[in-house]
């Protein structure tokens, strides 16, 4: 789980019930990361009520700071703070998957072949 995470919101009381529900969406990212980075990660939330009146709107921007100067960032639109973090974390999701990507060099098809090839 990623430990840091800090939840802030500009014209909008964050209520516990939620810091609770994103850090439990937010948290469970780390398992995309690479083993090596998983322990300094920041994560920081903003949630900011965007219509007042007759429809709220939020836009919720999650930012992640990764160790080696990466930050991957996402941001979305809704009505819903709960379904706007549900939606920030898909985003995220892919993201880090990329990055994983990236990061790691990839095994090569013919090694694992030539293991099992008997030789003549």
């Amino acid at each position: 789980m990623i430990e840091k995470i800090d939840i802030s919101g500009n014209g909008y009381k964050v209520e516990e019930s939620f810091k609770k529900y994103a850090e439990k969406r937010l948290g469970k990212l780390d398992k995309y990361l690479p083993r090596g980075s998983k322990k300094d990660i920041v994560a920081k939330v903003v949630v900011a009520e965007i219509g007042k009146g007759k429809s709220d709107k939020y836009e919720i921007s999650v930012a992640m700071e990764i160790p080696g100067g990466k930050v991957i960032a996402a941001r979305d639109e809704c009505s819903n703070v709960f379904a706007g973090v549900d939606l920030v974390e898909a985003k995220l999701a892919g993201q880090i998957r990329r990055y994983k990507l990236e990061a790691q060099p990839h095994r090569q098809r013919r090694s694992w072949r030539n293991l099992f090839i008997r030789k003549k």
